[in-house]
């Protein structure tokens, strides 16, 4: 034990006996017991387990109490229990916080130190009992806190939690309703400030991502998933054999068609254009005359037989070079550049002009080299992409715009 030569105190010496009854099992095989031997074994470790975890969170916050720890410089006892028990830090203030929680909630610390609540019983429990309104009377409190303990004897830690949203229920029907509403509109809140999402791409043709989503947007996406990806679904559009259960790899599947199901009239306008792929590629590889690899407007590369699938449903737009074409230069007939111009300024640009500039195609401006207004005409070889920090600079009389020969510009403040 930690700075102990012979323990005392009771809860010391009957923790280094278990540590030596326990050191004196690393070598028992356990091949010969028997399945109800093993079963009931299994259960009794379990609980053995709760009430050690009681146990240390008491001895936590008594450590915490006489300050341990101070006269080796550490910060907090959670700082120096993480560094003497390898611990994070976060798992070490766990500790020491569920012992404050335990010595203020007695009938979670009596039915976790009896063995019969689990460790995450007791967390859920004493999360739900803090959330109640901070005003209800005490009684009330013990009485919810009775009630989860109580329900944790046929329920795991997941339905506890389902069960402490509606405690107010149980012990005060009438604040039930408001008081559900008022967690909910925080839990919103915080929601819509913790989406997240990131996407990398590993250079093998696969692109990781990890998003975080409020619960009724994630519960719509896993929704439109199963729908593609369930059993019924599957045997109709792949043939009888399929009909099982939806794992990761079918959600996967299922992901990668929904995006390929999404109409770009349903989506708002990137950089004057429909969120559409444009995929680059010879007329003569699109009719399987040649192999060779289509480029997306983003800049990645794709086989030639995938060009040609999304080709034959419609999601994507090709640019077919050598083809016929649309008409990409309209003179003074517009005013603003047509889409199909806003397309091939983006296969030409590849994004921002402007010397150093990494904004892509689909966030820029197409400016007017010679302004309309200046009998400027709208055509290609009159307009470049531009950002919009860029493109107000354009703008700005007091910079002057050069044009360099590989086709970048820069710009530079008048004297």
């Amino acid at each position: 034990m930690t700075a102990m030569t012979t323990p005392h105190h009771q809860v010391a010496t009957a923790t280094a006996r278990m540590r030596g009854i326990v050191d004196g099992l690393v070598d028992a095989s356990v091949w010969s017991m028997t399945s109800a031997e093993a079963a009931s074994t299994l259960v009794e470790l379990t609980k053995l387990e709760a009430q050690v975890v009681e146990i240390r969170a008491r001895v936590a916050r008594h450590a915490d109490e006489l300050q341990v720890g101070t006269e080796t410089g550490a910060t907090s006892t959670a700082t120096w229990l993480a560094h003497q028990a390898r611990l994070t830090r976060s798992a070490a203030a766990g500790v020491v916080h569920l012992g404050y929680d335990l010595d203020t909630h007695d009938v979670v610390r009596d039915a976790l130190a009896a063995g019969d609540l689990r460790p995450e019983q007791a967390q859920v429990i004493l999360r739900s009992v803090k959330e109640l309104p901070a005003d209800l009377d005490p009684d009330l409190v013990i009485r919810a806190e009775k009630h989860l303990v109580d329900a944790a004897a046929e329920h795991d830690a997941k339905t506890l939690r389902v069960l402490g949203r509606r405690l107010l229920e149980v012990v005060a029907p009438d604040l039930a309703d408001q008081h559900e509403a008022d967690l909910l509109e925080k839990e919103e809140a915080k929601a819509a400030q913790a989406m997240r999402l990131t996407m990398t791409d590993d250079g093998h043709g696969k692109t990781h991502a990890r998003f975080t989503l409020p619960t009724v947007q994630a519960a719509m996406l896993k929704k439109m998933l199963l729908a593609i990806a369930a059993p019924k679904h599957q045997a109709a559009t792949h043939g009888p054999g399929v009909e099982r259960r939806p794992g990761p790899e079918r959600m996967g599947r299922a992901f990668a068609e929904l995006i390929e199901r999404i109409s770009a009239k349903d989506l708002p306008k990137v950089g004057g254009t429909d969120a559409t792929i444009v995929v680059h590629i010879d007329l003569d590889v699109l009719t399987s005359k040649l192999e060779k690899a289509g480029i997306l407007d983003t800049g990645e590369p794709i086989s030639p037989s995938q060009v040609r699938r999304l080709a034959c449903t419609a999601r994507i737009l090709p640019v077919v070079l050598n083809g016929k074409s649309e008409v990409l230069d309209v003179g003074r007939a517009k005013r603003f550049f047509t889409k199909a111009q806003l397309i091939a300024l983006g296969i030409r640009d590849k994004g921002c002009v402007a010397e150093e500039c990494d904004w892509p195609p689909w966030m820029c401006h197409a400016h007017h080299w010679q302004r309309f207004a200046d009998d400027g005409p709208t055509a290609l070889n009159n307009g470049g992409l531009l950002c919009p920090r860029h493109h107000t600079g354009a703008h700005d009389p007091t910079y002057e715009t050069t044009h360099q020969p590989d086709g970048t510009v820069t710009f530079h403040r008048r004297p």
